[in-house]
């Protein structure tokens, strides 16, 4: 049987980037069937020594973040700043599609690795460049993390919250990989278009505006200035009670989601079991009950503390209004939909353990899942890569000896 080809064979990436964003984003390319080179420094990618962020063991041998955002992946360790270095990475780029960085302008610039240097040389090539705040304006040099130019620049940390709490817990990722999906996607655009006229391009996505970007239809609201759009806000003071997350007599948290409010409103209280409150005029339509929103909500609190987490899920499944129990972490690990619906992949690791890993969430039809092999160990490829561009065995031996270019050992736990 004739193995199926994934989109993206045949497609060379070389990517000089860390952390999560930019990499996330050639890690899904991975996934399509493209060779990814990653290049790191002799020092490696910051996400291998993020291990008690993560709650995981330290090490590379059981490194679940950097396997998320860097599966499927050939690494090689150059120290660019040498000239063999540089003349190394010079040669990666001269033969790939696709350079993606997250490296900050200036240095770009100084290494002569921006896109206005590269273009001349390489006209058909596509730049990715993932930045904290896009590439223009007074804060574009800012040094950018999700936890700063997507949480709390972006609108998120400052809103999201009930005004009588703190704001939200963020959490390493968060905005980082939309930001990769994103930027994969413009870039499959450009590569088309490299492919087809023989111009590259250079797409940019930033962390500021992707959190932008999510929160658009209520950003955009704001403007009018109406109450409904006033966040931080008090739970009491949303204009649609019936999406917001209700406390059940065990202590669980149920997710409700009728956004049609007049569409759904008599279907939501008869399944509540207040068939007193159809077309009641007090909360009926729904610009009626923005006169009585406090009592309406209080009304919520009472009735869904009444029975346990179980018999809501029960009674709103068969009434067949939109629900979801607030998960915790430890339930989605066990979720059986999640399983089924290949959101996640079974890793076997050295240390002996079996770990639970993330998929992207863009799945094919009539290509099969891709294997999903851990990120490459610190240069792990390194001489394979240099070999296949040509330098002797000697050369590659005189490199690793001047520290040009390193293979250095997995770390242990």
């Amino acid at each position: 049987m004739e193995s199926i080809k994934r989109p993206l064979d045949g497609v060379k990436v070389v990517e000089l980037a860390t952390f999560i964003a930019a990499p996330s984003c050639t890690r899904y390319l991975a996934d399509l069937g493209a060779e990814v080179i990653k290049v790191e420094s002799p020092a490696g990618d910051n996400l291998r020594y993020t291990a008690i962020n993560e709650g995981r063991p330290t090490g590379d041998l059981e490194n679940t973040s950097f396997d998320c955002d860097n599966a499927n992946k050939k690494g090689i360790c150059l120290n660019i700043k040498t000239p063999e270095g540089r003349e190394v990475l010079e040669k990666l780029i001269a033969e790939s599609d696709i350079f993606v960085t997250n490296v900050r302008h200036k240095s770009l610039v100084r290494d002569g690795l921006d896109y206005d240097s590269l273009k001349v040389k390489y006209p058909k090539l596509v730049m990715g460049y993932v930045t904290g705040y896009g590439e223009n304006g007074p804060d574009k040099d800012l040094p950018g993390f999700d936890f700063t130019a997507f949480f709390a620049r972006g609108g998120i940390l400052g809103t999201l919250m009930d005004k009588d709490a703190v704001p939200m817990l963020t959490i390493p990722g968060f905005g980082d990989h939309p930001v990769g999906l994103y930027l994969a996607n413009g870039i499959l655009a450009a590569l088309y278009r490299a492919r087809e006229t023989g111009k590259g391009d250079k797409v940019t996505v930033s962390l500021f505006h992707s959190a932008i970007w999510a929160i658009a239809i209520m950003l955009q609201g704001a403007q009018y200035g109406m109450d409904a759009t006033r966040y931080p806000m008090s739970r009491k003071d949303i204009a649609n009670p019936l999406t917001v997350v209700h406390k059940t007599k065990d202590g669980r948290w149920i997710q409700f989601a009728a956004p049609a409010y007049n569409l759904m409103y008599n279907r939501f209280v008869t399944a509540l079991g207040r068939e007193d409150l159809v077309d009641d005029p007090r909360y009926f339509p729904q610009a009626n009950l923005q006169n009585n929103l406090h009592e309406f909500y209080d009304m919520l609190v009472a009735q869904v503390a009444t029975k346990t987490l179980d018999e809501w899920c029960d009674i709103f499944k068969k009434a067949d209004i939109p629900y979801a129990i607030a998960q915790t972490w430890d339930e989605l690990l066990q979720d059986e939909q999640a399983w089924a619906a290949n959101c996640f992949y079974k890793m076997h690791y050295p240390t002996g353990n079996d770990r639970t890993l993330v998929r992207p969430p863009i799945l094919f039809q009539d290509t099969p899942l891709p294997e999903y092999k851990r990120g490459p160990y610190l240069g792990e490829q390194t001489e394979e890569i240099l070999a296949s561009l040509g330098y002797t065995e000697e050369q590659i031996q005189a490199m690793m000896a001047a520290g040009a270019a390193q293979h250095p050992a997995p770390k242990e736990h």
